[in-house]
């Protein structure tokens, strides 16, 4: 595979880091996908749920993949078209059974989910990077976090309650397969240029319906 076109952006080699997924739904298969195919070459895919026919417009499963555990329909679809990412899958919820290590992106429908797998990342020296992606309808938000820094725990964690900055966005709510793609592109946006040491934000939040774009504190080296 020739990544020729992106090297003046990326080169693949710089991925050094393997790439923990945690939900494959809306947000983390797009995640997902993006994220092989600019070059990573080890990534883990957690998740319990199956695929199920309302799935289908919104997470880009096939019609075949109907009833099975969406982590394995999930690899067989992305190594299918980047067969330098080698996947293990882990089709339970996320408890702690594996330590976390490398990236992890979050990409679960629930703020008590969060909380859960915010306990096995925060101060973990292991995990240099967090990406936390929420959707609701046409409004999604992208939180990047060093997990070691204080600051950035501090103004995370004012997330994970509720406040009248923090929008409630499960991921049940309305989806429309455009969202999806969008907020996948940003979080591998949100890591390549962590990777790169290039300035990022600490929160990214986008409303698509009137394309309001919000950017929080501006974060760098």
């Amino acid at each position: 595979m020739s990544f020729r076109r992106q090297l003046g952006i990326l080169n693949p080699k710089e991925i050094i880091f393997p790439i923990t997924v945690i939900g494959v739904g809306g947000i983390g298969r797009a995640a997902a996908e993006t994220l092989a195919e600019m070059g990573c070459p080890k990534m883990t895919l957690i998740d319990p749920d199956k695929v199920e026919t309302h799935n289908r417009p919104n997470q880009v499963y096939r019609k075949s993949d109907i009833g099975r555990l969406k982590v394995e329909a999930a690899k067989e679809i992305i190594e299918g078209f980047a067969e330098w990412c080698k996947i293990e899958t882990i089709a339970e919820r996320f408890v702690g059974q594996i330590p976390l290590k490398g990236i992890v992106v979050s990409a679960v429908d629930s703020i008590e989910t969060r909380k859960e797998i915010w306990q096995f990342v925060h101060y973990n020296v292991n995990v240099p990077l967090f990406i936390d992606g929420r959707l609701g309808g046409q409004f999604m938000q992208v939180f990047t976090v060093k997990p070691c820094q204080i600051e950035d725990i501090e103004r995370y964690e004012e997330t994970l309650f509720p406040k009248e900055r923090t929008a409630h966005l499960p991921c049940t709510a309305q989806q429309i397969i455009y969202v999806g793609k969008i907020i996948g592109g940003l979080i591998a946006l949100q890591f390549k240029k962590w990777l790169k040491k290039e300035s990022y934000n600490l929160e990214l939040a986008l409303d698509l319906a009137d394309m309001t774009l919000l950017l929080d504190k501006k974060l760098g080296f």
